[in-house]
């Protein structure tokens, strides 16, 4: 990540990675595989890729022997992500991993040079404009697809309904816009913004839909994570709009319960974002 990192803790990443499995786009993993090169070994950079997630799920997917850089400035959860790698492709080639401790907003032109395919997932939401730009310049100049997953976009949907649910919401969203330690996040405006860099650079993107869809009516344990997700989005609002405080404790136990008793339902809205070679 960047000098004044957003701290993200090894178990949330761990609780949500069924349901980020779940919800990225496998028409943009088809496509991506379409545009690999067809012999040789794939090369592959996932930047900021806390504890390997990504080449968890998608490594499986795609053919062919594939080699993962796995970069990320956070020590403690690069040596999650070094201990618990795919072994095999989807047609049985081996897959091989290393990683590397760096932050990937000081990425330098021709860094990422010979890569096959460049994924990141969950990120774009932390930079800034300028981060953003860097980045997507960095990528581009690679001349391979970038996948970038699991980009929020600021919707969220909950059932039943409650009154307190748009505003939390506004609440949240302006608090994903805040500026930490000088640094202004782009929040849900990235995923825009970066098709917005990629597009300046002469690259064409397609972007999928990746909604998270938790709860009643869906597969997979998801009461543990939409407690987590209700905790942190709830408390970000109130951060934001300290006024919440006095409604946002009862609403949260409502919320928990209708959860516990399998009555709730959460879709978070994301998108997933290819940007093909120039």
């Amino acid at each position: 990540m960047s000098a004044s990192p957003v701290v993200v803790s090894p178990s949330w990443l761990a609780l949500r990675e069924e349901a980020d499995a779940r919800a990225r786009s496998l028409e943009l993993v088809r496509e991506v595989q379409r545009l690999l090169p067809p012999v040789g070994r794939i090369v592959i950079q996932d930047l900021g890729c806390g504890t390997g997630s990504m080449d968890r799920w998608l490594a499986p997917l795609l053919t062919g022997q594939q080699h993962w850089t796995l970069s990320d400035r956070d020590a403690d959860l690069l040596a999650i992500a070094a201990t618990r790698t795919p072994a095999r492709s989807a047609d049985g080639a081996p897959v091989t991993v290393e990683t590397r401790q760096r932050d990937i907003t000081g990425l330098a032109p021709g860094e990422l040079a010979g890569s096959s395919l460049i994924t990141t997932s969950a990120l774009l939401d932390m930079l800034t404009a300028d981060e953003l730009d860097r980045f997507v310049a960095a990528c581009a100049g690679a001349g391979c697809p970038v996948l970038v997953t699991l980009s929020v976009t600021g919707r969220v949907e909950l059932q039943p309904a409650d009154p307190l649910d748009e505003r939390i919401a506004a609440a949240f969203d302006a608090h994903q816009r805040r500026t930490v330690d000088g640094r202004r996040l782009l929040g849900p405006d990235a995923v825009g913004a970066a098709a917005a860099a990629f597009g300046r650079l002469g690259t064409e993107v397609v972007v999928r839909s990746s909604p998270w869809r938790l709860g009643a009516g869906q597969e997979g344990p998801s009461t543990g994570l939409i407690t987590q997700w209700l905790a942190g989005w709830v408390g970000a609002a109130a951060e934001q709009e300290p006024d919440l405080a006095a409604v946002t404790t009862p609403y949260l136990e409502r919320r928990r319960a209708e959860a516990v008793q399998g009555r709730l339902s959460v879709t978070v809205q994301h998108q997933d974002l290819l940007a093909l070679p120039r």
